[in-house]
C-alpha cells in the first residue's frame, strides 16, 4: 500500500462498530451458556455461525474477537490447535481446564492476560458484573476451528444443534435439515482425551500475566527520552518491538503474535516509525491520536477506550496521548520474531544528539560505544 491508499479512519473499529452474534457457537442454547455474545473484530476466528459479522476480514496472521457474557454465564469445555490468549478488559473471570475441567481453576481480572496451552480443554465463567469483557487473540489466520468436549456436542444435539466437519453450525430447531452422520464432526474418543497432557495450577499461574506485575521500561524505544515523547513498554508475550536489551517477556513460547502494553503520558507521543509486520492496538484508557503516513498525505484519527486500530505492514505511524489521562493500550505484532523498527530521520537525529544509538543487534546503547557504521 502507498500512503495515499491508506486512510486512518478506515482502520479504526470503535466499540459502537462491533456487531454481536448470540448464536456463534454450538453451546449457545445450553442452559447456563445461552446468553453468550461473540464479536469477530479482526478475522472470523473460530465462529461457527454463517451470520457472524467480521469488522475487518483482512488476514493479519492472527484473529481478534470478543467474549461478552452476563454474570454466571459459562463458555463450555473446548480446545484449540493454536494459541488462545485472553485480554481481560473488564470484570472478573474464572478459568478452568483439564479433560473434564477439573484439573484446576484460576481467576483473572481487568488488565490481566491469560495464555492457554494448545491441545488442552478449557472453559471460563464470568464471575464479575454483567458488563464484563474479554478480548481474545487466536494464533494464525486459519486456527482450525474449535474442538468441543464430546459431552458438549451431545448436549447441543438435544437442542437441535449440530456441527459439520468444516466446523459450521446447523440449527435443526430453526428448520435446517440434520446433516448426514458422515458430514458431522467426529467427537474425540475417551482414549484421545486420556492421552492429553495435564497442567497443574502452578503451571497455569505461570501463564497468567498480572497487570500489577508488568515490568515497565522507560528506555524501551529510541524516542522514549526525547522531550515531548516518553512512551513506556511492558512486554507480555514475546519480545515485541522493545529496543531495551534488558526487557524480558513473561511468556516466550511461540504464539504467532507478540503482545505488549504501552503507556504514553498526557501530551506525550510515540514518534514516527514503521515495521514490516502488521500491528493492532486496543485502547484501554485515555485518548490516542493515531497518525498514518507522512507529510501532506498523513491522516489522523482519535481512538478512545475500547477502540481497535489496525496498522498495515510497512506503514509510517505515530501515536499521541491527547486525553486528560495517560493513554494505555495493548499492542499486538504479527509473528514471533522481534521486528526491526525503522524510525523517522528526525527521531534518529534527535536520539543521536542525545547520545543514544542502536547496536547491531537492534538494541539501544550509548552512541559512543557503537561502531561507526
Amino acid at each position: 500500500m502507498t500512503n495515499k491508499q491508506i486512510n486512518a479512519a478506515d482502520r479504526l473499529i470503535r466499540y459502537e462498530d462491533l456487531v454481536p452474534c448470540s448464536l456463534a457457537f454450538i453451546d449457545c442454547k445450553i442452559p447456563g451458556s445461552d446468553r453468550k455474545v461473540n464479536y469477530s473484530v479482526i478475522g472470523a476466528g473460530v465462529t461457527q455461525s454463517h451470520d457472524q459479522v467480521v469488522n475487518l476480514a483482512e488476514p493479519h496472521g492472527f484473529a481478534l474477537g470478543v467474549a461478552a457474557m452476563p454474570h454466571g454465564v459459562t463458555n463450555n469445555l473446548h480446545m484449540h490447535y493454536t494459541a488462545e490468549v485472553f485480554m481481560i478488559y473488564r470484570g472478573e473471570w474464572m478459568f478452568r481446564w483439564g479433560p473434564e475441567g477439573t484439573d484446576g481453576e484460576v481467576i483473572g481480572r481487568a488488565g490481566d492476560v491469560v495464555s492457554m496451552p494448545t491441545w488442552m480443554f478449557r472453559g471460563f465463567t464470568n464471575i464479575g458484573p454483567d458488563n464484563s469483557w474479554i478480548f481474545t487473540l487466536l494464533g494464525r489466520d486459519d486456527s482450525g476451528g474449535v474442538v468441543w468436549h464430546p459431552s458438549i456436542l451431545e448436549t447441543a444435539a438435544r437442542h437441535g444443534l449440530y456441527l459439520t466437519r468444516d466446523n459450521m453450525m446447523v440449527d435443526t430447531a430453526a428448520g435446517a435439515p440434520k446433516p448426514a452422520d458422515e458430514d458431522l464432526i467426529c467427537p474425540m474418543t475417551a482414549d484421545d482425551i486420556a492421552s492429553m497432557r495435564h497442567f497443574t495450577v502452578e503451571e497455569m499461574l505461570g501463564r497468567i500475566v498480572r497487570f500489577e506485575d508488568l515490568k515497565w521500561s522507560s528506555t524501551a524505544l529510541m524516542d522514549s527520552k526525547l522531550p515531548g515523547h516518553g512512551a513506556l513498554l511492558a512486554p507480555v508475550i514475546g519480545a515485541g518491538m522493545t529496543e531495551d536489551r534488558n526487557a524480558v517477556p513473561p511468556l516466550t513460547d511461540p504464539h504467532s503474535f507478540m503482545l505488549e502494553y504501552v503507556r504514553i503520558p498526557v501530551g506525550g507521543q510515540l514518534g514516527s516509525y514503521r515495521v514490516a509486520p502488521k500491528q493492532v492496538l486496543i485502547v484501554r484508557e485515555g485518548a490516542l491520536e493515531i497518525e498514518m503516513g507522512e507529510g501532506a498525505e498523513a491522516t489522523r484519527v482519535i481512538a478512545e477506550p475500547w477502540s481497535t486500530f489496525s496498522v498495515p505492514e510497512n506503514t509510517w505511524r505515530s501515536f499521541r496521548s491527547v486525553g486528560d489521562t495517560e493513554a494505555l493500550f495493548t499492542l499486538t505484532t504479527a509473528g514471533d520474531a522481534r521486528p526491526t523498527i525503522e524510525w523517522s530521520q528526525d527521531v534518529v537525529a534527535a536520539a543521536l544528539a542525545g547520545g543514544i544509538g542502536r547496536d547491531p543487534n537492534g538494541y539501544l546503547a550509548p552512541a559512543h560505544l557503537l561502531p561507526a557504521s
